[in-house]
């Protein structure tokens, strides 16, 4: 297996964050009662509990790096996610990014600010 990095990110309630993200193409590869762990291809993100968070004021972020963006948008927009910031989760529609890449972003419902970026 090559070397990799997963994010550590919180989740107040496992099968609610499964749930959302299975929405989007990731599937579960390992949970317990301390530990989550879901893969969409090669990416991987995994949470520990945090059932006292609050969305409104953690800083919880990564990226997501993908080789087809439209695809997850598209995956995004499916489940409904509104494009405001008017509760958890909102999203930001893909735009082309100073530095050349196209990124959108995804709040979860936990509040963590998921970059979604296009490589290639």
């Amino acid at each position: 297996m090559a070397d990799f990095a997963a994010p550590n990110l919180p989740a107040r309630d496992f099968a609610a964050t499964e749930a959302f993200y299975a929405q989007l193409g990731f599937r579960r590869a390992f949970r317990d009662e301390t530990w989550l762990v879901l893969r969409r291809g090669t990416a991987q993100l995994e949470f520990f509990p945090a059932p006292g968070l609050d969305p409104a004021t953690h800083g919880h972020s990564c990226s997501l790096r993908v080789a087809d963006l439209d695809a997850l948008w598209a995956a995004v927009q499916a489940t409904g996610v509104p494009e405001e910031p008017m509760g958890f989760p909102w999203s930001v529609p893909p735009r082309r990014q100073p530095w050349g890449q196209r990124m959108a972003e995804l709040i979860d419902p936990d509040g963590t600010l998921v970059h979604l970026i296009e490589e290639g």
